[in-house]
């Protein structure tokens, strides 16, 4: 087996990597992972399918662009998550645009809402994840490939809560 082939993403590597996610139109970093993220592949995906699918046979070293549609991640944009109440009848903590909100459904399901907008007397929450609707770039930057110890075949990633810390 060549060099290459021990350091390439595959079932039972045990993998670190970096990411940041932008906006594909506007440029703009919307999420950005700078301490290295574990998992062993196959066993626990700490990214979407479309993601891991994508990162298969990428070696060690190799940084990654992946343009993704968000509708593949977290499903099309659903308006009936978008909700709009008086100010008065939202608790003080929850009246700034960018706070989450944990709501019950009508079956006792938790949802977690963003403050989107508030204008005069009325506030609007949206349950849609905030990328919804838009398309992303997700720049993968591969940190480590090797084999998973039997332990982190086990538990899908490091045993440490330190990535990176070789045991």
């Amino acid at each position: 087996m060549t060099e290459a082939a021990t350091h390439a993403i595959a079932a039972g590597k045990y993998v670190e990597l970096t990411y940041c996610v932008r906006d594909s139109k506007s440029g703009d970093i919307l999420t950005e992972i700078t301490r290295p993220l574990n998992y062993v592949h196959g066993v626990n995906e700490i990214l979407a399918p479309v993601i891991t699918r994508e990162l298969e046979g990428k070696t060690q070293g190799e940084r990654v662009d992946l343009l993704v549609d968000c509708t593949e991640l977290y499903g099309p944009r659903d308006e009936s998550l978008v909700i709009t109440e008086k100010v008065s009848l939202v608790p003080r903590e929850y009246r700034q645009v960018g706070s989450q909100i944990l709501m019950e459904n009508n079956l006792g399901r938790m949802k977690s809402f963003l403050v989107t907008k508030i204008e005069g007397d009325r506030i609007t929450f949206d349950g849609n994840n905030p990328l919804c609707g838009k398309e992303v770039i997700y720049q993968v930057k591969i940190q480590l490939v090797r084999d998973a110890t039997e332990e982190e075949q086990q538990l899908g990633g490091h045993p440490a809560a330190e990535a990176g810390s070789e045991s």
